[in-house]
C-alpha cells in the first residue's frame, strides 16, 4: 500500500513520517508563496511535495503563473489541482479553470473527488465539473470519510486511480466535529450509528478497519491529520506501513 500526507506551509518538516509523498495546503487566506517554498524544501529532503492549487484563493492568471513557475523551478512534479472552500477572490471559481491555462503541462495532476457530496457545491454540479476535470487528471484524491461502501462505489466508477481519504488516529468527537467542518453528513450519520457507546467516543479510532475494507479495490491512502502528526506518525510505524 502507498501512502501520502496532508501538512501545512509552516509544518516542521524534522516531525515528518517516512513517507515520500507529501501535499502542502493553502488553505483560505494564505500565501501561496509559503506553499511554494515549503515545497521547495521538501525538495531538498528528498520527497516528493505536492502543493495545493486551490482556485477560489489565487487571484489571476499571472499569480497562478507565478505560483506554478515558483514550484516548477524548484523541482515540484506533482500539483493537487482542487476548487477550494471558499469565496473566490478574484478570476477563478473552479479547478477547470486552472487547468485549462495550460501551467501545469508536463506535471502530474491530482484532483478532488467528494464521494459524498460537498458543502460548497451541488451533487449535479460536483458530476459534471468531475467530466470536465478528468481528461486532465492523472488520479483522484477523495475528501476523507469513513463509509466504505460509499468508497468502493465511487472508485467504481472512476477510470483514474482513486486515492483515499482518511484521518489519522482520532477521538472519535474530534472526527464529528472535522466531518461537521467539512458537510461529510454521510460519515457523521456512520460514526454515530457504529459507536453508540460513550466510552467508545473518548477512544482514539484509527482507520485499520476501513483500510482493510477497501484495499482490495485501491493500493493508495492519503492521510488528513488535522493536526495530529505525532499520534499519525505512531500509528504508520505500529502498523509497518513506513
Amino acid at each position: 500500500m502507498n501512502f501520502s500526507l496532508e501538512i501545512g506551509p509552516k509544518t516542521d518538516l524534522d516531525t515528518l513520517p517516512k513517507l515520500k509523498d507529501v501535499y502542502v495546503t493553502m488553505l483560505p487566506g494564505g500565501d501561496y508563496k509559503e506553499t511554494s517554498e515549503q515545497a521547495a524544501k521538501l525538495v531538498k529532503k528528498g520527497l516528493n511535495p505536492i502543493p495545493h492549487f486551490p482556485a477560489r484563493s489565487i487571484e489571476n492568471e499571472a499569480q497562478l503563473k507565478d505560483f506554478v513557475s515558483r514550484c516548477k523551478n524548484e523541482g515540484v512534479k506533482q500539483a493537487l489541482v482542487i476548487g477550494g472552500s471558499r469565496d473566490p477572490i478574484g478570476k477563478f471559481d473552479s479547478s477547470i479553470q486552472l487547468l485549462e491555462t495550460g501551467y501545469f503541462e508536463k506535471m502530474k495532476i491530482g484532483i478532488a473527488g467528494h464521494p459524498e457530496g460537498s458543502p460548497d457545491i451541488s451533487d449535479s454540479k460536483l458530476e459534471e465539473a468531475m467530466k470536465d476535470k478528468k481528461p486532465y487528471a492523472d488520479y483522484i484524491v477523495t475528501q476523507w470519510l469513513l463509509d466504505p461502501q460509499l468508497i468502493v462505489d465511487f472508485i467504481s466508477k472512476q477510470t483514474v486511480p482513486v486515492h483515499v481519504g482518511i484521518t489519522g488516529p482520532l477521538k472519535i468527537t474530534s472526527l464529528i466535529k472535522f466531518a461537521n467542518i467539512v458537510g461529510a453528513k454521510n460519515s457523521i450519520n456512520f460514526l454515530k450509528s457504529n459507536f453508540s457507546k460513550a466510552l467508545d467516543l473518548l477512544k482514539p479510532k484509527d482507520p485499520n478497519d476501513l483500510i482493510g475494507k477497501v484495499k482490495s479495490h485501491t493500493d493508495f491512502f492519503h492521510i488528513y491529520t488535522f493536526g495530529g502528526l505525532k499520534e499519525t506518525n505512531k500509528w504508520l510505524m505500529e502498523n509497518k506501513y513506513v
